[in-house]
């Protein structure tokens, strides 16, 4: 099989590497920067560049940088993929560039599924990327059809060699409402925790718990505002629900209210081990 990897960051290249790691592949890839197609080469991570004399020969294409960058590469090389070729895209929002893609798809006779790898890092770039990030992981798939049983089962086989632990089928506008509370809402409760003045006197008085909550404070603002203002009727929305309830806990505290606070904290705990099957 030769796959097209347009990308080699930290999601482009643990595919690359995933895929190269078997002989029976051919991985070609596209990244703006040279030094990464060079640093790729060496690590036997790719077989080759990818440009608009080869990609017809590619049986799967996964489109690995921004959402907005990549619809721009699809548009500018959708009039040379073939139209045997399946296009993945790996972006962390779906309704924007989804609809795009799917209208590209369609012109030029190409199969395109939105896509979405459960799996990261702290750190981000080629030089962190390895040939195992996704296995076990869930991968979510975004048919323009849900019941085109073909195309999925078609996206989940030339995705076999990756082991991903399962596969998420959904539509682009669940999968948004999803990702905002399951990782938007992170990063951003996140990276704002860690704006108090105390944090920087954490040292000495920290342990699982600040490191667990910090822990994608550390993030990359370029793609993360992005993703953020894409998906801003859903953040947003999670948003509203997270202050309403964090006020209600601060209220309890400042007014020294026992009661209210205990059962608030016990309703938490419950909604936990309902959430983890435990209840």
């Amino acid at each position: 099989m030769t796959v097209g990897i347009v990308g080699l960051g930290l999601i482009g290249g643990s595919f690359a590497k995933a895929y190269s790691d078997n002989d029976e592949h051919r991985v070609l890839a596209y990244n703006r920067s040279k030094q990464v197609i060079q640093d790729a080469y060496e690590e036997k991570a790719i077989d080759g560049e990818l440009n608009e004399k080869n990609i017809k020969e590619c049986n799967l294409i996964l489109l690995c940088l921004y959402p907005k960058l990549c619809v721009d590469y699809l548009t500018k090389m959708a009039p040379y993929i073939d139209k045997s070729t399946m296009v993945i895209d790996c972006c962390g929002t779906k309704q924007a560039l989804c609809n795009d893609c799917f209208a590209l798809a369609k012109e030029y006779g190409f199969t395109f599924v939105g896509g979405h790898p459960m799996a990261g890092k702290h750190f981000s770039g080629f030089a962190y990327s390895t040939k195992t990030m996704y296995d076990g992981a869930s991968m979510v798939l975004v048919p323009e059809d849900l019941s085109d049983t073909e195309t999925i089962e078609r996206a989940k086989k030339l995705l076999s060699p990756i082991h991903f632990g399962k596969f998420t089928i959904c539509d682009a506008k669940r999968h948004d409402s999803m990702i905002a509370f399951t990782s938007q809402m992170a990063h951003v409760v996140s990276n704002a925790y860690v704006k108090s003045p105390t944090a920087k006197n954490h040292d000495g008085f920290s342990a699982g718990s600040y490191k667990d909550l910090t822990r994608v404070a550390w993030l990359n603002e370029d793609m993360w505002t992005e993703l953020f203002i894409e998906n801003k009727d859903a953040l947003v929305e999670e948003l509203d629900i997270f202050i309403k309830n964090i006020s209600e806990y601060r209220d309890a505290i400042r007014d020294e209210n026992a009661e209210v606070l205990h059962k608030l904290l016990a309703d938490g705990k419950q909604c936990k081990a309902e959430i983890d099957g435990i209840a």
